[in-house]
């Protein structure tokens, strides 16, 4: 086995990272130096949802798996990817986007929903994302597909005052059966060869509802 091209699916974390409304943001400051202390040491603080990002079923459920509960083959697996590239802002993402793939879709395959949204990353705008119709997940969920990822700030609408959303379905029925979501990915138009490998391996958190990840995709060459 070998691996051909690794296409990085990740935001960069730093001072301007963009995060879910009311979520902290993320601070880097230095600790150590080699001037100083003889090494280079930097103190991180963020949300365990910053930057490119894995949901937990705890996310949205008390009783459901943590982050650290998860057996890791949730984490990584073929990728099946969705173009609903056509949704504008706060569009639905439907099954009639999902039908052009669904004879793929099978127990161990991660869906990516491609919206293009993530030339939005870092605006007002990227928080009116498109998002995942409940019935396209329900018949997602049914033929077992238990990883989800998506090119924007939510797989669900975002609320706001003038758009209250629906009470976060999608992530709701994902919990349901122990599912994962990943939000904030990027360049997966960068994606342009078939059956490619996912990782979404997150930071080993303890008892987390989520945990950032440095999301690839891999061609790989039997």
């Amino acid at each position: 086995m070998k691996t051909k091209r690794i296409v990085d699916l990740s935001v960069v974390v730093n001072a301007g990272t963009q995060v879910y409304p009311g979520d902290p943001v993320a601070r880097l400051e230095v600790h150590s130096t080699i001037a100083r202390d003889g090494f280079n040491l930097l103190s991180v603080s963020m949300g365990s949802q910053t930057g490119t990002h894995v949901d937990a079923p705890y996310h949205f459920d008390e009783n459901a798996p943590r982050i650290d509960e998860l057996p890791l083959e949730r984490f990584v697996g073929r990728g099946v990817i969705v173009d609903a590239r056509d949704v504008g802002a706060r569009g639905r993402i439907t099954w009639e986007h999902v039908a052009p793939v669904a004879d793929r879709l099978e127990a161990g395959v991660i869906v990516l929903l491609h919206t293009g949204w993530s030339r939005h990353y870092g605006t007002d705008t990227y928080f009116e994302n498109p998002f995942l119709d409940p019935d396209a997940c329900r018949r997602m969920l049914e033929l077992g597909v238990r990883t989800f990822g998506i090119d924007a700030g939510n797989i669900d609408e975002t609320p706001d005052a003038a758009h209250p959303g629906e009470g976060f379905p999608v992530h709701h029925l994902i919990a349901d059966v122990a599912g994962v979501i990943s939000e904030n990915l990027t360049n997966l138009a960068a994606i342009d060869f078939p059956d490619p490998f996912i990782s979404l391996l997150p930071i080993a958190f303890e008892a987390a509802d989520g945990a950032p990840v440095r999301a690839v995709a891999m061609q790989i060459e039997m």
